[in-house]
């Protein structure tokens, strides 16, 4: 595995028999060149006994890096681990404990919690993983603090989420924590997906109905989304959809597991992140133009929603596209 030294090298711990899948998610997202975009990750894939892996996908992959790989990480995955029930082995549990010990980011994906859980990095500490292995998580490791419903939980060392598809939600987090919000937008283009889901959004939402379907909030987020800089509320995006503010919470929650008052945070919020990175607007322009009134309220809402402040955030961001 060849790596330079200024990429974020992330790692993939594979084990047989391997989702493809979950593995997918990772590489998609770190192991891609993508045109007009400058490349700042290395992806590679590791394995305790080197060699052909099987998969679940019904044909063997070849992993030529053992588990020294994991030495030179700034971030280590684990994609799956199945069957649950098995625990890794002691050179593995080692290896984890050795990487998070040095400062290396450590992420699970699905069932790739319990190889965590077993190496004793998530004691005391919230986890999450699919809804229908949460109980096991539980039973088997009562230390940890899972919960079912949400999509991913980043502690910043350690990062888990739910099953196959949250994974792809837990990686664009990591990105847009590393490179800003503009450089994963332009990722999540790529891949054709949503470029920002909140980790506490629910990992699944009631069944389809036809009045779900029909009622569809698409229209409605486009229409907000173009005015973010108005003073949007919530009973004006009632008002525009024609139902009533208690019946547009009641969509939300089902379509996006998120209340619409939290959705329009995020949006401004991200839209903030945006101008921060690419222009030089002062922070009271930046926080009127996004519908946040003004730098008081732009940093409040930083601070709360990502920990940081709008001035650190630009510090950051633009520190590393130069």
């Amino acid at each position: 595995m060849r790596y330079f030294s200024d990429m974020h090298r992330v790692v993939a711990l594979v084990r047989p028999p391997q989702s493809t899948f979950e593995l997918a998610c990772a590489a998609q997202v770190f192991g891609i060149e993508r045109a007009g975009l400058p490349t700042r990750y290395a992806f590679g894939v590791c394995t305790e006994r080197p060699g052909p892996v099987e998969t679940h996908a019904g044909y063997d992959m070849l992993v030529t890096d053992g588990l020294d790989a994991l030495d030179g990480a700034d971030t280590v995955i684990v994609p799956g681990w199945l069957p649950a029930t098995e625990p890794p082995s002691p050179a593995v549990v080692a290896a984890l404990r050795r990487a998070h010990a040095r400062g290396t980011r450590m992420v699970s994906i699905c069932s790739g919690v319990f190889a965590l859980a077993h190496a004793g990095l998530l004691e005391g500490r919230r986890a999450t993983t699919h809804w229908a292995l949460a109980g096991q998580l539980a039973a088997r490791f009562p230390y940890v603090r899972v919960e079912p419903g949400v999509l991913y939980v980043d502690h910043g060392d350690v990062a888990t989420s739910a099953g196959a598809g949250a994974g792809l939600d837990l990686c664009m987090h990591l990105v847009r924590h590393d490179q800003g919000a503009r450089y994963a937008a332009h990722v999540a283009r790529t891949m054709v997906m949503p470029p920002h889901r909140e980790g506490g959004q629910l990992q699944y939402s009631a069944p389809a109905r036809p009045a779900q379907i029909d009622g569809t909030l698409a229209p409605l987020l486009d229409w907000v989304s173009g005015r973010l800089g108005e003073a949007v509320s919530v009973e004006s995006m009632a008002a525009h959809a024609g139902v009533s503010a208690r019946t547009l919470t009641r969509r939300f929650i089902e379509q996006l597991g998120i209340s619409p008052g939290q959705w329009l945070l995020s949006r401004r919020v991200a839209a903030a992140q945006d101008l921060l990175e690419s222009s030089d607007l002062p922070l009271d322009a930046v926080a009127r133009r996004v519908g946040l009134s003004s730098a008081v309220n732009l940093r409040r809402r930083f601070v709360n929603v990502l920990g940081t402040t709008p001035g650190a955030y630009r510090r950051t961001f633009r520190a590393k596209r130069g």
